[in-house]
């Protein structure tokens, strides 16, 4: 409706000066209930192709086939028959409780620890949480996480989370049941099923899967993981969090739900450098934060592996929902590049709510709501990123532009070359063995995802014929493998434009 309107528009100015047609061109790239990304009319550029997405090889396509609908399902009602998983529930009941929910996760990532042949490795770092907002008491709070060393760089790491507390209606109440299946049996078993079916791998960074407790009282148990790895100085480049993941049937339904996920991206309000906020709003990168440009790869990824995850992604530019938060919110406060997963629309009848028929209404947060294979196909997506982004080289550092070229002249002196609508480019060459070289990609500021891509090699430093006032850049690198690692946004070159 929306290009029909523009070109009607364009008609009566444009084609009454001319007897020429003129059509919009092809999206880029997307079918088959996928999102359709159009490359944008404007600005005509001949800098770069059409963006296609990274193709899943068959190394990923074997690994996303091994996700088992009926494992989720196994995972999922077990969790369930803990009764209450509150995170001030009982630790010490062998069948009930927080505490036999946190020994069965981590017996079962142990069990997939054992078939690795020493790759996997699981520790469960605990603490004990002092009385806080939503802690009437102290508690021990355990994290169980199974880490996979990278081969290459074993310092660079990816993180998948999930939160296995559950909470009722009066958040303090954690003596009733609170059955949890969707939020979040669902995102444990995300998780869980990803370490299961990579326990025997060996990627290039490190991967590393963790189930959380304290999220429905204040995020307790991630922030408690974030801050451990960067007080330990690991390089976090991702954090994907699973919360509420378990159907895509809810009402407002649309049979396209079904094969959704929603992604949320934060914007400049969660950088943790004042300075470089303030210069990303600036240069309008609002939308360009690395969250965001996270979900962009994670949302190319599923694309080019869209005939196996059968989903498509929907990317939000938002930190969460309305007033609501999550665990990738304690690595966003870490610093750390985090997004959130959640099914396309909750129903808020079968989430914190207590177990019970009123007024003819089923409430309660039970197992019978949650759609395994849905939640198996959102596991799919997790794993297309995350293997992928493992096995790429990291992200290009330091990436500026020059603030000079392609703006009106300081002086009299400036070169005739500067006064033009050129941008020029630089960044820190990576030190790695899998690095292919760079790729510079750009939108239109209307478009959401990235539509052209333009191989420059293994250069520092690159100068285009395209005006940064009227596209979005990013670069990203290329491995030898093809994998590509998500794009980063230029920032004005310090050396010209000032610290920040």
């Amino acid at each position: 409706m929306t290009r029909l309107f523009i070109f009607s528009c364009l008609s009566s100015v444009a084609l009454a000066q001319s007897n020429a047609s003129w059509t919009l061109p092809p999206p880029t790239f997307g079918s088959d209930g996928a999102a359709l990304w159009g490359t944008g009319a404007w600005p005509a550029s001949s800098v770069g192709e059409p963006l296609v997405p990274q193709a899943a090889d068959s190394e990923l396509t074997d690994l996303l086939a091994q996700f088992d609908p009926s494992r989720i399902q196994n995972i999922i009602q077990t969790l369930t028959n803990f009764g209450t998983r509150h995170t001030l529930s009982t630790q010490t009941d062998p069948t009930r409780g927080i505490g036999a929910a946190r020994d069965w996760i981590a017996k079962e990532m142990r069990g997939f620890a054992a078939a690795s042949n020493g790759s996997m490795v699981v520790t469960t770092p605990s603490y004990i949480q002092p009385v806080a907002d939503r802690i009437s008491f102290p508690v021990n709070l355990t994290n169980i996480v199974a880490t996979i060393k990278g081969y290459g760089e074993p310092n660079r790491a990816y993180v998948v989370t999930g939160h296995y507390d559950s909470r009722r209606l009066d958040i303090m109440n954690y003596t009733a049941d609170a059955p949890g299946s969707d939020d979040n049996a669902s995102g444990v078993a995300v998780v869980m099923e990803m370490a299961r079916i990579c326990a025997t791998k060996q990627p290039y960074a490190t991967m590393i899967f963790a189930a959380v407790p304290g999220e429905e009282q204040d995020l307790y148990g991630s922030n408690f993981l974030a801050q451990s790895l960067k007080n330990a100085s690991v390089d976090v480049e991702a954090n994907l969090n699973n919360d509420i993941v378990g159907t895509g049937s809810n009402e407002p339904y649309e049979s396209i739900n079904e094969h959704t996920i929603r992604l949320f991206g934060a914007g400049t309000n969660y950088l943790t450098n004042s300075s470089i906020a303030d210069v990303t709003i600036s240069i309008g990168g609002e939308n360009d934060t690395p969250a965001r440009n996270l979900g962009r790869f994670v949302q190319e990824v599923n694309e080019g592996a869209v005939a196996v995850t059968d989903m498509q992604v929907a990317l939000v530019y938002r930190a969460d929902r309305f007033f609501r938060g999550g665990d990738h919110e304690s690595f966003l406060s870490a610093g750390f590049p985090a997004v959130r997963f959640t099914e396309p629309n909750e129903d808020f009848r079968h989430q914190h709510q207590d177990p019970r028929v009123q007024n003819g209404t089923l409430y309660g947060d039970d197992i019978q709501f949650v759609d395994f294979n849905y939640t198996a196909r959102v596991g799919r997506v997790n794993l297309a990123a995350m293997w992928s982004i493992a096995n790429a080289p990291a992200m290009p550092t330091n990436v500026t532009f020059d603030v000079i070229v392609g703006e009106p002249a300081a002086a009299d002196d400036t070169p005739v070359e500067d006064l033009s609508n050129e941008t020029q480019f630089y960044w820190q060459l990576q030190n790695s063995t899998i690095l292919q070289g760079y790729e510079l990609v750009w939108r239109p500021s209307s478009q959401q995802q990235w539509t052209h891509s333009y191989s420059v090699g293994l250069v520092d430093q690159v100068r285009v014929n395209l005006s940064k006032d009227n596209v979005v850049f990013g670069l990203r690198a290329v491995g030898k493998n093809g994998k590509k690692s998500p794009a980063v946004f230029p920032l004005p070159d310090p050396a010209e434009y000032g610290p920040y």
